[in-house]
């Protein structure tokens, strides 16, 4: 790694538990929305919660939206968290239609009518092929989800899914690109387990233990 993980401040929330967790896991990592800093970075992680093309939007208007591809393209690894999991893919419906950083083949859509929307609470990941994001979470991993879109995709890049009236996609990944759906930050145990696999699957290391997570 040529630096610290680099937390993308693009101006969408949940920055700051991104932080905490990288703290407990004792992975280095800095938050900075500077767009030379992704051209050092030894990762870097794109969280956030709110809307597709206003997240978009607000790489675009920061100067952060091609020293990002550039960055990734050049092989740093990156980590979509959330909505950032969904920028990761070609384009979404929500409000419109909008252009994703294509970097996952996929479409981004509204949870399907009958559905309580946002889908917000605990469900159960299941494996669809092995990745080492998946290891030693145990039988049943809960995590908490918070999301009214979901990523339509199938193939090699798709992980994990979860049960949600349909098979929604929980954690995606391709090369080194990986994306979780849910909030690892918030899904206790089980969630840092999961963000430190991710992290190290990434080549970002994880200094402190991580508490057995419950089955």
């Amino acid at each position: 790694m040529s630096g610290p993980a680099v937390i993308l401040d693009y101006g969408i929330g949940n920055l700051g538990s991104a932080m905490k967790a990288f703290r407990v896991l004792g992975a280095e990592a800095v938050l900075s929305g500077h767009p030379r800093d992704l051209a050092r970075a030894g990762a870097i992680v794109l969280p956030g919660d709110g809307a597709f093309g206003a997240s978009m939007d607000e790489l675009r208007g920061r100067g952060l939206l091609e020293p990002l591809l550039e960055a990734v393209r050049g092989g740093t690894p990156l980590l979509g968290i959330c909505i950032g999991m969904q920028l990761l893919f070609e384009e979404s419906e929500e409000l419109g239609r909008h252009r994703g950083l294509g970097l996952l083949p996929g479409r981004v859509r509204r949870l399907p009518a009958g559905l309580p929307v946002p889908h917000m609470g605990w469900n159960t990941l299941r494996a669809r092929r092995p990745h080492g994001v998946m290891d030693d979470l145990g039988p049943k991993p809960y995590v908490y989800f918070v999301h009214s879109y979901y990523c339509d995709t199938d193939g090699p890049a798709l992980i994990a899914t979860t049960d949600y009236g349909l098979e929604v996609a929980a954690i995606v990944g391709q090369g080194h690109v990986l994306g979780l759906q849910f909030h690892p930050e918030k899904s206790q145990g089980v969630g840092l387990r999961l963000l430190a696999n991710a992290l190290r699957s990434l080549g970002v290391a994880c200094a402190a233990p991580v508490a057995e997570a419950a089955p």
